[in-house]
């Protein structure tokens, strides 16, 4: 189920909405601009067969929004220390606050991530779980938090073949703030 967590950009210790009431968490992210839906969690989807489990929400999604390239990806926890450098090499490079020239659309068929959103004076931690679509509006300043065993299969969205270029800030405002591990830990605890 997905978690949102609200607070001011300057206080990581006060909490403003906590909630993981799908319409709250729509509502909330709708005064953003965010579009957040949620699909129907199908067991055993893989890489593999993703995109064809959810081929008439694709469909629909690429349709409205005009995107040409779909991909699926994931991550599945292993004990190779190759795996753990290279994911741990993917989770630092999307930890720092950035921006992107297009939309951000991703759908979670297994597995988990937070989307942070920095918006005005406040962060909106999206705890993202299977079932979520969420779609960050370009120049929308965030960060996302994979944790430090990533595992999830995501559908991906683009409107062009470089997909999502990051435009970093410089700003380290994401190391004051839970990360994924803790908030994990904090919604199933």
């Amino acid at each position: 189920m997905t978690l949102l967590t609200v607070w001011p950009d300057g206080d990581p210790g006060t909490v403003l909405v906590r909630t993981s009431d799908p319409e709250e968490v729509q509502v909330e992210l709708k005064r953003l601009g965010v579009r957040y839906e949620r699909w129907p969690v199908v067991p055993g989807v893989t890489v593999d067969n993703a995109l064809e489990v959810y081929r008439d929400q694709v469909a629909r999604v690429v349709e409205t929004e005009g995107y040409i390239l779909v991909d699926a990806m994931d991550q599945t926890p292993s004990d190779d220390p190759e795996w753990i450098a290279a994911a741990a090499q993917a989770r630092q490079k999307f930890l720092a606050e950035h921006t992107h020239d297009d939309d951000e659309d991703r759908f979670f068929a297994r597995g988990a991530g937070v989307f942070y959103l920095h918006v005005g004076d406040r962060v909106h931690a999206v705890l993202c779980e299977a079932g979520d679509l969420l779609s960050v509006p370009k120049n929308t300043t965030h960060w996302f938090d994979m944790g430090t065993r990533p595992d999830y299969v995501s559908i991906r969205f683009f409107h062009d073949d470089d997909g999502w270029v990051g435009n970093f800030t410089g700003s380290d405002i994401a190391r004051s703030f839970p990360t994924f591990d803790e908030l994990m830990a904090g919604h199933r605890g």
